[in-house]
This record gives structure tokens, C-alpha cells and sequence, in this order.
């Protein structure tokens, strides 16, 4: 690389680390606190904001098909046995919906983590692909359960823009839904956008991997059978359990398991539920397997989490 291409490439840099700048105070300027939350005036759009390292527990999460980035701040992310550090303009995208562990290792009170991200409209991006890939979709051999890409200008620029729009209601109403379609745009067009359309092309084997991870969420609490799951996505049970391990990075078993455990401890926290009653209504059969799979999951058995996180919420 000659003098005057790596003056060109800091140029770019010094660019894309201003506007990641002006989409951090649009994001502060919108999540005023803690948390995480959706903006109403546009569907799809949500924020995120932290002022705290997590020093200890990863928070345990779903993270529905998304693109985000992490403006700044940073966060490690763990999906199955694949980690990501999430941060300093990167983009990442989850094609499908996954139980996840997040912690926050970079924030604090004057320059918190501050993130943004859209979530995947299929039905937008089935219209879009045909557009984005007239040929068709190439060939894919290894995938991934999420996808880390670059900070990318115009497309941290197109989501900046986006966010613009929340200042004026007009603007959301007319100029959002376009100003999203070129987000998709330039994600299909990334070096990761075959992934995100073979979401939605009929009969790849990504669509049905969804299809089934769509039935696990509907039907967690009944026992999982892979015959009759793999049956209805048209895959050989060894297929199905392959690219189910592929796209999510865990076996539907494990994927199962996750769903309950995060509902039962959601049904003894918001609805102090007790621990037995949580296991049932989740479809476990055995308390003390419940504990098992739970304290392994969670790092500690039912009853201390529970004291442990009311103790926290009252102090």
C-alpha cells in the first residue's frame, strides 16, 4: 500500500469514527436511560443503553433476527459455543432468533454503551432479494449463528438518518420506511447479505431451520420430537439436526432447553412464580432436573437466583 492509499484509508477511518460519533448522541439523545426499548414512532427500530460494566453474570436474552451497532461502548455476545465482541462502529446481525448471553465490558456513567439496531422485516427483505440478487442466490458452504462485519460509512450514515427521522413525525411516517429499505439494501449487498436472504428464499435449508425454530418457540413446552420436527421442515433427521446446529451454533435440544430455562426464570421474576410451578408450566418433568439444567444455564439454583436478583432490584 502506497503513502497516498493509506492517507486515503485514515481519511476514511477519521469519517466513518465522526458520523459513529453523531450516531452515538442521536442514540443518547433518544435512550435517555438505562435499558432497552423500541422507538414508538417507528416499527422496528429499538435502542440500547448502558451505564455499567457487567462485572460477573452475562445477562441471558432472546435476540430476534436484528442488524445493530454498537456506536459506542462495547459488548461481548455469546451464541452456543460462538463469541463476538460487539463494538466501536461494528455491525452485527443475527439472521434468526437466538437465545443468547450478553455482557456489557465497556461503559461507564459519561460514555455508556449506546446501540441501535433494526429488526428483520421478512416480508420487506423477500421483496428486496429478488432486486439485490437478479441471478440468484450464490452458493454458501459455512455459516454461522450471528455475523460480525466492519463498520461500514453508508450504512452507519443510512441508520443515523433513520434515527434523524424520530425529531420529526412527518419524516417518520414518510421517510423512515425508505430510509429502512436502503438499510436492508445495503445489507444484502454486504459481504454477509447472502445469509440474511436465505431467511427468506423458499425451501433453502436456512427458511426451514427458521420454520422450525418458529415451532420451538410456539410449542416449547412440549417434548421435542427431531423426527417428527425434521418431517415437517423436509429434512432427513441427520440434515435437519446439521444445519440446525449450523445456523444456530446448538442442537435443537439445546435450543429447547434454552427457551424453557428463560421462561421459567421470566415467570418467577415478573410473576413470582415458585420454582415447581415454573417447571411445569415450562414442560419439565422432574425438579430436579430443572435445577440441574438451570443452575448450569444460570450459574446458581433457582431459589438463590431468585434472592440474589431481589435483593439487587431492592437495594
Amino acid at each position: 500500500m502506497n503513502k497516498l492509499e493509506i492517507h486515503s484509508t485514515e481519511q476514511s477511518q477519521k469519517v466513518l469514527e465522526a458520523e459513529t460519533a453523531r450516531l452515538a448522541d442521536l442514540i443518547s439523545i433518544n435512550a435517555t436511560k438505562d435499558g432497552s426499548y423500541g422507538a414508538e414512532q417507528i416499527s422496528g427500530l429499538y435502542f440500547n443503553r448502558f451505564s455499567q460494566m457487567e462485572k460477573a453474570d452475562y445477562t441471558h436474552t432472546m435476540y430476534w433476527p436484528t442488524v445493530g451497532i454498537a456506536a459506542q461502548g462495547k459488548k461481548v455476545i455469546q451464541v452456543g459455543d460462538e463469541h463476538f465482541e460487539y463494538g466501536g462502529s461494528t455491525i452485527f446481525v443475527a439472521p434468526v432468533a437466538l437465545p443468547v448471553m450478553m455482557k456489557t465490558i465497556v461503559a461507564s456513567p459519561t460514555e455508556p454503551f449506546l446501540g441501535v439496531g433494526i429488526y428483520l422485516d421478512p416480508q420487506r427483505i423477500a421483496e428486496l432479494v429478488p432486486k439485490v440478487y437478479p441471478q440468484g442466490l450464490p452458493k454458501v458452504t459455512e455459516r454461522s449463528a450471528g455475523y460480525m462485519i466492519p463498520g461500514d460509512l453508508a450504512f452507519v450514515h443510512a441508520v443515523a438518518r433513520l434515527v434523524e427521522c424520530l425529531a420529526h413525525p412527518n419524516d417518520s411516517e414518510l421517510l423512515a420506511p425508505l430510509i429502512v429499505d436502503e438499510i436492508f439494501i445495503r445489507l444484502l449487498r454486504s459481504p454477509i447479505g447472502v445469509f440474511v436472504a436465505e431467511t427468506v428464499f423458499v425451501e433453502s435449508n436456512v427458511q426451514r431451520v427458521a420454520k422450525a425454530i418458529r415451532w420451538l418457540q410456539e410449542h416449547f413446552a412440549q417434548p421435542l420430537k427431531i423426527p417428527e420436527l425434521a418431517d415437517m421442515v423436509h429434512l432427513s433427521q441427520s440434515s435437519f439436526r446439521e444445519h440446525f446446529k449450523a445456523i444456530t451454533s446448538m442442537s435443537p435440544l439445546q435450543y429447547q432447553k434454552a427457551l424453557r430455562l428463560q421462561e421459567a426464570r421470566r415467570l418467577m421474576l415478573s410473576g413470582r412464580m415458585d420454582a415447581i410451578t415454573a417447571c411445569r408450566m415450562v414442560g419439565y418433568i422432574s425438579d430436579s432436573q430443572f435445577s440441574r439444567d438451570y443452575s448450569r444455564f444460570f450459574g446458581s439454583p433457582p431459589s438463590r437466583d431468585m434472592n440474589r436478583w431481589r435483593q439487587q432490584m431492592n437495594s
